[in-house]
């Protein structure tokens, strides 16, 4: 048999250490991870290999030349443009003329390939894939097979929402070569995203290998980091290639370590270097022909070749690439990065989690707080559920909020313009002058309506006809978090396709600049608020019978600003309102209600006063909490209920658009007026994609939008339907069917959720399952939906039932199997 090694990858998220070298030429214990793949293949009897390279292939070929040194014959395949994983291969179709392996050249592993291929003929698959189970599946493709190892279902780069299971596609394949007839030579098609799909979709047989052994993809700085101390650690069953000195400890030929140093395992020297008086080493890989002089101490750090490091100079949790020169008194701080031939002159600081990219000259004394020239942050996902968010000046400084401001605009095609506002704190305020300086640098257009909401910096988008807008937000349950959202056209927020977009340019810096005479000027708008709020009472089509009405409210909110747009927008439509000043009279966020005792309050202030109708806004002003006339409190499902009977009764629109947690009784309802209902996954972005799609626009889904994602706008609406058609909301409920559905979390470690999910599917797989967001598990008598959550470690669980009494069992039940599952696991 032969094998392909794909040696493509540019790596980008390692650099600096892979400037100018290609991510398989990235060092090891002083051998490029490429090497280990070509002894892993020639130990189980691959001596014919293709190599499929891209970027600086010339590095890899000059290092390994025609493969006789390994004992093995290299064949090497260039793409003179992108190809794609499978693109790559299909480029050496003339070499794959029998079953092959297609190993990455760029992970580590001791994965058996032997019982791998017995695996794949013994199932007669024609593509078998090499899967492993890790406990956060995130950033791979997770691949869903049967008891037998059939292949079922491939999901890219999964959500939280989308992990039905912790296999992952390692990326090593077993193929026949007729799988690859289904392209031709210089296609662009990748594996997973391409071929395995269509491989799947025809019904061709298609197996999963899961392996037990060692595998880790150097996706990044931090796994670069483990993978060196994983093979000190014995993790994987590699040789390695110096002599061992002494438990944990070693040393390459024609290396002199001082007597009076201090050596504390795992510690691995290369040959030809020279270790001074007193120097400290622990936890240490020092390549070849390196110096460290007296007084230096070295702990968690990577150095490469040909490194010189003089005297008292402290190293933490630091990588440092070739050729480097590290002068008298320099301090590298953790999760630093040094590149290629730059010079550190004495005493210079180099400040955590710095990346300094080659032939950089750092002077005397210089304290270096920010990446040099282009860099690489090892970052975790910038956003959340829906938002960015963190405390002020911790997570969320003004110069991350300037890059992200960058980083986005950089996304944005020229010429673009983008709406800007923030809420009424000083802290948002902050936070939004830094994001429009670093959008401005990027040479877009900037409209700032000052101070708003979301719901009227969405308007503001489709108004001015922008592409895209960006609203900070104070929270009001915890005194120091912001929240930052970012929407695209028509003021619908991002989707994750954008988003990784915009974390992508801001994890490497690789910002869109110009020049001084393509700045734009802001463009500040004063007013704004006072235009939404008068075209807001321009949509209603029964103004003058809500005017005649004047009906008594009471209004609520924890955000002052939003309570007092809120109380405007009703007293222009003709409303008696009556504010409520609880959330006003306190000094501290500390001091305000927890949310069931504000609603409640607000409730016995509407039954006190004999008002109408109660509102309690959120503090983004995107949703509102109803209490009708007798005090009834309507939660979010029931309010979800009601906007569905709305918009059923209208006919406004050709679809009701509903997430995918949403009680049956909305079909129910659509039912009778012969309404079709899409659930979508529950993000705001995905709902409001779902309702413009399926209704042919936002100006034709606009009444299902205000209801679901404008408050203010919203009850504005409910107050024009009642009026219309001469009800109170009390009746309204009333005609709701009854909806029971329990909402509950259970802590998980971010390392078990993958294994949970796979585990309840497994356990349910003869029952009904529906696996599109979470696992949900379908009867008669209602369901249970496992949904693991985006920024917390627990996992969410829906359930719903014929009773309130029969959804809390089915909550619990299921919440009592996840904590077995994860009692297993902590064994």
């Amino acid at each position: 048999m032969k094998a392909v090694i794909m040696a493509g990858g540019e790596g980008t998220r390692l650099r600096p250490v892979t400037c100018g070298i290609p991510k398989p030429m990235v060092p090891i214990l002083n051998k490029p991870v490429m090497e280990y793949t070509i002894h892993l293949l020639k130990r189980y009897g691959f001596k014919d290999i293709a190599v499929t390279m891209a970027y600086f292939p010339s590095v890899i070929t000059d290092y390994f030349g025609d493969g006789r040194a390994w004992d093995v014959n290299l064949h090497y395949y260039t793409e003179e443009v992108p190809l794609g994983t499978g693109g790559s291969v299909k480029n050496a179709e003339d070499f794959l003329d029998s079953t092959f392996v297609i190993v990455s050249g760029d992970a580590l592993t001791d994965i058996d390939l032997e019982q791998a291929v017995s695996f794949h003929k013994s199932r007669q698959s024609k593509a078998t894939l090499v899967l492993k189970k890790v406990a956060v599946p995130l950033e791979y493709g997770v691949v869903i097979t049967d008891s037998e190892g059939r292949i079922l279902r491939f999901l890219e780069k999964p959500s939280w929402g989308e992990v039905f299971s912790d296999t992952i596609n390692t990326g090593i394949y077993i193929l026949e070569p007729e799988v690859m007839d289904y392209y031709k030579k210089g296609d662009n098609f990748d594996f997973s995203k391409d071929l395995f799909p269509k491989l799947l979709k025809d019904g061709v047989p298609m197996f999963g290998y899961v392996s037990g052994k060692y595998w880790n993809d150097i996706g990044d700085l931090k796994v670069y980091q483990e993978v060196n101390f994983d093979l000190l650690y014995d993790r994987l069953r590699i040789p390695l290639e110096h002599k061992q000195i002494r438990e944990s400890v070693w040393v390459g030929s024609n290396t002199v370590i001082d007597d009076s140093c201090t050596v504390e395992p795992p510690v691995y020297i290369g040959s030809n270097c020279t270790i001074g008086r007193n120097v400290r080493l622990s936890s240490v890989i020092v390549g070849d022909n390196t110096e460290i002089k007296e007084n230096s101490s070295l702990k968690k750090s990577i150095i490469w070749k040909n490194v010189g490091i003089g005297s008292n100079v402290q190293c933490r949790g630091t990588v440092v690439c070739n050729n480097v020169s590290i002068k008298y008194g320099v301090h590298l701080f953790e999760n630093t990065v040094i590149g290629n031939n730059t010079v550190i002159e004495n005493g210079a600081v180099v400040k955590p989690d710095i990346k300094i990219w080659p032939e950089k000259l750092i002077r005397s004394d210089a304290v270096v707080t920010q990446n040099l020239v282009w860099g690489t942050k090892a970052s975790k996902t910038l956003f959340g559920f829906r938002d960015i968010s963190g405390d002020i000046n911790l997570d969320l400084t003004p110069e991350f909020a300037s890059k992200l401001g960058s980083s986005y605009g950089s996304i944005l095609k020229e010429n673009a313009k983008v709406i800007i506002s923030c809420d009424s704190s000083r802290s948002a305020a902050i936070i939004k002058e830094a994001i429009l300086a670093g959008v401005l640098s990027t040479g877009i257009e900037a409209i700032d309506i000052e101070n708003a909401v979301l719901p009227i910096n969405r308007y503001a988008v489709k108004f001015y006809k922008a592409d895209g807008g960006i609203h900070v937000w104070k929270d009001y349950g915890e005194e120091n978090k912001i929240h930052i959202e970012l929407t695209g056209k028509n003021g619908i927020s991002i989707d994750r396709g954008t988003e990784r977009k915009i974390e992508n340019s801001f994890v490497r810096e690789d910002f869109k600049r110009c020049n001084a005479d393509r700045i734009k000027n802001v463009t500040r708008i004063y007013n704004f608020n006072e235009f939404y709020i008068q075209n807001g009472a321009n949509l209603l089509r029964n103004l003058n019978q809500i005017k005649n009405k004047a009906m008594k409210v009471v209004v609520g909110s924890k955000s002052e600003q939003i309570l007092n747009l809120a109380a405007s927008y009703l007293k222009n439509i003709g409303c008696v309102v009556e504010e409520d000043y609880l959330a006003k009279s306190r000094k501290s966020i500390k001091e305000l209600p927890n949310p069931a005792v504000y609603r409640q309050h607000i409730a016995e202030m509407v039954v006190k006063l004999g008002a109408g109708i109660g509102f309690v806004f959120s503090e983004n002003g995107e949703n509102v909490t109803l209490i009708d006339h007798k005090g009834r409190i309507l939660d979010a499902d029931k309010y979800l209920g009601l906007t569905s009977l709305i918009i059923l009764k209208t006919g406004a629109d050709n679809k009701l658009v509903i997430p995918y947690t949403a009680s049956r009784m909305i079909e129910e309802m659509a039912d009778h007026y012969h309404i079709k209902v899409v659930r979508t996954k529950n993000s705001p972005s995905d709902l409001m994609q779902a309702m413009q799609a399926e209704n042919g626009g936002m100006d034709q889904s606009i009444f299902q939008y205000i209801l679901n994602f404008d408050a203010i706008w919203g009850v504005g609406s409910l107050l024009d339907f009642i009026a219309e058609n001469n009800v109170y909301l009390y009746d309204l409920v009333n005609e709701l069917p009854h909806i029971h559905i329990e909402k509950k979390e259970v802590f998980c470690d971010w390392k078990h959720k993958g294994q949970v999910i796979r585990e309840i599917i497994e356990e349910n797989k003869d029952k009904e399952i529906e696996l599109f967001e979470g696992v949900r598990i379908n009867n008669d008598s209602g369901w249970v939906l496992v949904l693991p959550d985006s920024e917390k470690p627990v996992c969410n669980i829906y359930a719903e039932g014929a009773s309130e009494e029969f959804a809390r069992e089915l909550a619990a039940d299921f919440i009592d199997r996840i904590k077995s599952i994860l009692s297993k696991a902590e064994d």
